[in-house]
């Protein structure tokens, strides 16, 4: 249910504006990658202005990321190393309860 509400009420009307987008911004437009002498034909490429755009979206998508994933990292180790803790005590508990259970079962033999 949830994720049907998700895509009605965000995406739909995201992939309607992003083609609204896309078609009004068609025109070439020049992408050059020489700041100091634009006129330069080697580093200048030709693409719609919607390319560009979504090309911006995209990097900066991944970049955002990336920078968020290294930078909660610390939180990533730390939750390893509390579930190794918990995985050592569930161990430990396992192990005494086993022992508890062979020393009753040894108690109750002597005792029969």
């Amino acid at each position: 249910m949830y994720n049907r509400f998700l895509l009605v009420v965000v995406f739909v009307p995201l992939a309607v504006i992003l083609i609204a987008l896309a078609v009004a911004n068609r025109g070439p437009v020049a992408f050059t990658l020489d700041p100091f002498n634009p006129g330069n034909q080697a580093l200048t490429l030709q693409m719609p202005l919607f390319v560009l755009l979504f090309a911006a979206l995209a990097v900066g998508l991944i970049v955002g990321s990336v920078a968020t994933w290294l930078k909660q990292g610390r939180y990533r180790k730390l939750a390893r190393q509390r579930g190794q803790e918990a995985q050592i005590l569930r161990d430990s508990v396992q192990r005494n309860a086993s022992q508890a259970t062979a020393q009753t079962q040894a108690i109750t033999r002597h005792n029969a």
